[in-house]
């Protein structure tokens, strides 16, 4: 397998890997977003786990945000690096809160893989089939 075949299937694996989490955070994060405030101040209690001890509406509305629309970017390809740390740190206090509530790692090892997918996606970024290479192609011609 040549170089130019290898980079293709890289890429085509990260369209899969996005559009497969974007598929299922939008899923996730959809329903947290329609719950309103009382759900938004439940899951912004996470916070607590990492030091912080108020405005817990405003964080569980940005966890939810971060997963629907962050889903959304994913798919899309678009500003997955950004979508990707919002999302790494979601799931980076979800897996404190689950750790911290002493949860065996067949619970908390959802959220604590989804920590390191999220990370890694920051650092690899969308691959070629993405929006943001399309945009950046048109600006340069």
């Amino acid at each position: 397998m040549n170089c130019e075949q290898n980079k293709k299937l890289m890429d085509f694996g990260l369209l899969i890997l996005r559009v497969g989490l974007g598929i299922a955070f939008i899923m996730h994060g959809f329903p947290k977003l329609q719950g309103g405030a009382q759900v938004w101040e439940g899951i912004g209690k996470a916070m607590s786990n990492v030091g912080i001890n108020f405005g817990f509406q405003f964080f569980g509305l940005m966890a939810a945000l971060s997963e629907f629309l962050g889903g959304i970017l994913l798919i899309l390809g678009l500003f997955v690096r950004p979508a990707s740390l919002f999302m790494f740190i979601t799931m980076l206090v979800a897996s404190l809160m689950h750790i911290k509530m002493g949860q065996d790692f067949g619970k908390s090892s959802h959220a604590i893989e989804l920590t390191i997918v999220f990370l890694s996606l920051f650092l690899i970024g969308p691959g070629g089939y993405n929006f943001d290479f399309i945009i950046k192609k048109k600006a340069k011609s």
